[in-house]
């Protein structure tokens, strides 16, 4: 897949307008699986770019380490409760260390933690070691059980 190619929405209920709506209304965790001997899911905080996602994570991570290696991954944005409804897809993620300070404090910002807050403080002291997550969506499929509930 290739940094220009178009997200291609697959199945769902949602225009390309409306997920980005949900995703930028949305301040819920996404759940981020990436490849390996294994496949492994972990919940980060994001930033909707459009229909990118922006995440950050430390450098030497399990997750950062898996996505140098092999950029692929499957992400899904959903609630845990009613109604139902949401985003999954496909993509790809590039590692960005430059990104990464001021992807931090934004993620502080949009998830309501205080500046002078022990987890704000400790969160920047580490973005030396810290590496910002670009997801570029290949497929998106959105669900929304709302009318139904």
């Amino acid at each position: 897949m290739g940094e220009d190619a178009p997200v291609r929405l697959r199945s769902g209920p949602w225009s390309d307008d409306e997920v980005r709506g949900f995703l930028a209304a949305t301040v819920i965790p996404v759940r981020l699986a990436s490849m390996g001997s294994f496949p492994m899911v972990q919940s980060l905080w994001f930033l909707p770019d459009g229909l990118d996602l922006w995440c950050a994570t430390q450098a030497n991570s399990v997750l950062a380490r898996r996505l140098r290696a092999d950029g692929r991954c499957g992400f899904e944005v959903s609630a845990d409760e009613p109604p139902y409804r949401g985003v999954r897809g496909t993509g790809h993620a590039t590692l960005i260390p430059e990104a990464a300070a001021g992807t931090l404090a934004r993620l502080i910002e949009r998830y309501q933690v205080a500046d002078d807050s022990p987890l704000a403080t400790w969160l920047l002291s580490r973005t030396d070691t810290e590496v910002a997550v670009h997801v570029r969506p290949g497929t998106l499929s959105s669900w929304d059980y709302s009318p139904r509930m």
